[in-house]
């Protein structure tokens, strides 16, 4: 086999498991989606504002906690503050 070759079936297997760990990562952000909406119709019962950002902070240093890399910390952060954007925005059903 070729090094082509090798190098080729190399990158198709890890295509593969990020494929899987796609897949993986969009149903826990849905499941994650679902509890936030969750959580938004119910702060009107518990007198809470929709937005806290004292809880957003609290997420950003929880994520920044369970790093381990090879991510930095600040690139998480901007991929949470998208999710977080995007919970926010989704319409409730």
């Amino acid at each position: 086999m070729s090094d082509e070759t090798s190098a080729l079936a190399e990158i198709e297997k890890h295509r593969e498991k990020i494929d899987e760990i796609d897949r993986q990562l969009v149903a826990l952000l849905n499941k994650r989606a679902s509890h936030s909406l969750v959580i938004r119709g119910l702060k009107p019962d518990a007198h809470m504002g929709l937005y806290d950002a004292r809880r957003e902070e609290e997420i950003f240093e929880k994520i920044a906690s369970y790093n381990e890399g090879p991510l930095y910390n600040e690139y998480l952060r901007a991929i949470y503050e998208t999710i977080l954007r995007v919970s926010k925005e989704t319409p409730s059903v």
